[in-house]
C-alpha cells in the first residue's frame, strides 16, 4: 500500500499547481500549495506517503465532530429537530438555502449554518467549557493530546468572518438558534482553527469507519448509531455542493475543509487523511480529491 500510495501522490502531484488557496481568511493565504500528503490506517496496518506530518487547520472537517458530540450531548431526535439531512446543493456558506422563509429543514450539519446550530446542543455551560469538551474530543478521536487551536488563524477567521456572523444573526432571527451570537461564533471560529495533521484525520476517520469502535481501546467510544449517521451525512453533504459528484467517482463518506484536508472513511475498512491546499471553486482540495479517485480505482473504496 505504502508503495501505491507514493505512487499516487506523484501522478497526482501537478494538481497542486490548480486551483486558489483560501484567500478569504488571510492566514489560509500563507499555506504552500505545494504540500501534498496522505496517511491510511487500517486494523493490519499504516501507510503513508509525502507530507503526511504536515500541520493545518481543520476547518470544515470539524463539522463531523460538532454533529457527533451534539448526537451524543442531545441525542438524534434534538439534532433532527435543529437541523435538516438534505443536501442544499448550494455553497457551504449561502444564505438562500430556500425560497421560503429559513426553516430547519433547509440546513444540514454540513455547511455553515447547520455547524454553528449545533454548537449550540454541545454541553456546557459557557461556550468557553463547550469548545473545551468539543477540543478533548477531537483529542479523543484523533489519538493526539496536543492538538490545539492556531492562534494566528483563529483571529484571522474571527476578524474576516462577517458572513458566517450574519449566517448566525439570520438564523437567531428565524429562531432557529438562541443566545449570544458571539459567543457562539467564538466556539465555531476556534473548531475550524484547530491545528492537526493526516495522521490525526486518518485516526478519526478509522473510528467511524468501524462505527464508533476503538481498536486501541478495544471497545465502542462513540455510539454506532451515531457513528453511523455521521457517516451518512458525509456521504451526502460532505464534499460541499461537490458531493453527489465525488459519490460517483469515489463513493465514500468523506468531509473537505478550506484548509485543504480531506477525512474519508471507508467503511469496515481503512480511515484516511489527505493535505493538499488548493482548492477548486467549490472549496475542495483538488489534488486530494484526484488521489482519493485514483485510490478508489486502484483498490476499490465505492460502497456503491
Amino acid at each position: 500500500m505504502k508503495q501505491l500510495l507514493e505512487e499516487i501522490l506523484n501522478d497526482c502531484s501537478h494538481y497542486t499547481k490548480e486551483g486558489t488557496l483560501a484567500h478569504y481568511i488571510p492566514e489560509l493565504a500563507k499555506a504552500n500549495p505545494n504540500e501534498f500528503g496522505i496517511y491510511v490506517i487500517s486494523k493490519e496496518r499504516t501507510d503513508f506517503a509525502g507530507d503526511y506530518e504536515k500541520t493545518f487547520t481543520i476547518q470544515s472537517i470539524v463539522k463531523p465532530l460538532i454533529l457527533l458530540l451534539a448526537l451524543e450531548d442531545s441525542g438524534i431526535a434534538l439534532v433532527n429537530k435543529c437541523c435538516g439531512v438534505e443536501a442544499t446543493g448550494k455553497p457551504f456558506d449561502a444564505f438562500n438555502y430556500s425560497d421560503r422563509a429559513l426553516q430547519s429543514d433547509y440546513i444540514n450539519p454540513m455547511i455553515n449554518a447547520g455547524a454553528i446550530t449545533l454548537c449550540t446542543l454541545v454541553h456546557g455551560e459557557t461556550y468557553e467549557e463547550k469548545f473545551s469538551r468539543l477540543l478533548a474530543f477531537a483529542r479523543k478521536l484523533s489519538r493526539n493530546s496536543s492538538i490545539k487551536v492556531d492562534e494566528q488563524v483563529y483571529l484571522s477567521e474571527k476578524v474576516t468572518g462577517n458572513k458566517n456572523r450574519a449566517l448566525a444573526y439570520m438564523l437567531k432571527a428565524y429562531g432557529i438558534i438562541d443566545g449570544n451570537i458571539e459567543e457562539i461564533l467564538d466556539m465555531y471560529f476556534k473548531a475550524c482553527s484547530i491545528r492537526l495533521s493526516c495522521i490525526e484525520l486518518a485516526n478519526m476517520a478509522f473510528v467511524l469507519a468501524n462505527h464508533g469502535f476503538s481498536f486501541l481501546e478495544n471497545k465502542f467510544i462513540i455510539s454506532k448509531e451515531h457513528a453511523r449517521y455521521v457517516n451518512v451525512i458525509m456521504a451526502t453533504c460532505g464534499m460541499y455542493d461537490g458531493s453527489g459528484e465525488f459519490a460517483l467517482k469515489v463513493g465514500i463518506p468523506a468531509k473537505s475543509g478550506v484548509g485543504g484536508g480531506i477525512m474519508a472513511v471507508a467503511p469496515h475498512r481503512m480511515g484516511i487523511g489527505i493535505y493538499s491546499p488548493s482548492l477548486d471553486p467549490k472549496g475542495n482540495s483538488i489534488a486530494g480529491i484526484k488521489a482519493l479517485e485514483m485510490l478508489n480505482q486502484k483498490v476499490e473504496l465505492s460502497i456503491f
